[in-house]
């Protein structure tokens, strides 16, 4: 995987934009992710399609499969309802093509990224489509859920805290993260705390990681790392996978 920086006008919604180099040897995993993302798939010399692939709540993992061309734009947390216009729990753990959400207007789209040949050309037009996806008018709601975000994803602030601190119940701060992020505050504090150890693998102790990660310790990262990943971290790290299913798309 190619992973870019989106250019200055994405980079307050999209937090990263990346060429996937797929190989139909190796099982495609995906990891849990609290960001819902856009991908093109280029299925064939004049063929592709847009597809929105909403936040996960556990690992999946699924046989080997080679595109000529995939890219994928990850929204940061919290942005996809503005961009599609649909409650982002309807997108949660699912794969679904553009043209369920706009039709027409994402037809188009595809048609213009179909057009185009050679890898740089198609990633500058993806950016342009990505450009064409943005909202006009902010959510009057995106600097709460920012600090939500920004919190839950670095300091393991308890939800009844958190709460108190933005001045708002318990409830509104649920009942906003799954209308916005697509995941429940705490399903969203474990999907960032899995990928942190993902992240951090091999570059300290388990031990160590686990506090760095925010676990009271290795025990607790272990399972909570095995129910989301379908295995313990040794077994992730060494290689040793879940049995893949077939994807639905």
């Amino acid at each position: 995987m190619e992973a870019t920086i989106p250019m200055p006008a994405l980079r307050p919604w999209v937090a990263d934009v990346t060429l996937m180099r797929l190989d139909r040897l190796r099982p495609l995993v995906h990891l849990p992710d609290a960001s819902t993302a856009l991908v093109y798939r280029r299925t064939g010399p004049r063929d592709g399609d847009l597809q929105v692939v909403g936040p996960r709540s556990r690992a999946s993992y699924h046989p080997g499969k080679e595109l000529p061309v995939c890219l994928r734009a990850r929204l940061r947390p919290g942005v996809a309802r503005s961009v599609f216009g649909v409650p982002v729990s309807e997108l949660r753990d699912r794969a679904v093509p553009l043209t369920e959400l706009w039709a027409g207007r994402a037809a188009l789209l595809e048609h213009r990224l179909n057009g185009l040949t050679g890898t740089d050309a198609v990633l500058r037009g993806f950016e342009d489509v990505l450009l064409a996806c943005l909202p006009r008018d902010a959510d009057p709601c995106a600097p709460l859920l920012g600090e939500a975000v920004a919190s839950l994803s670095t300091t393991g602030e308890r939800i009844g805290a958190l709460a108190r601190r933005l001045s708002v119940s318990e409830r509104r701060l649920r009942d906003l993260f799954t209308d916005r992020v697509g995941l429940a505050p705490k399903r969203f504090a474990r999907v960032q705390r899995v990928r942190a150890v993902l992240a951090g693998a091999g570059s300290a102790s388990w031990a160590g990681i686990a506090v760095d990660s925010g676990y009271w310790d290795q025990s607790h990262m272990t399972a909570d790392f095995h129910t989301l990943m379908g295995v313990p971290p040794t077994a992730f790290r060494a290689g040793r996978l879940p049995a893949t299913t077939a994807c639905a798309t």
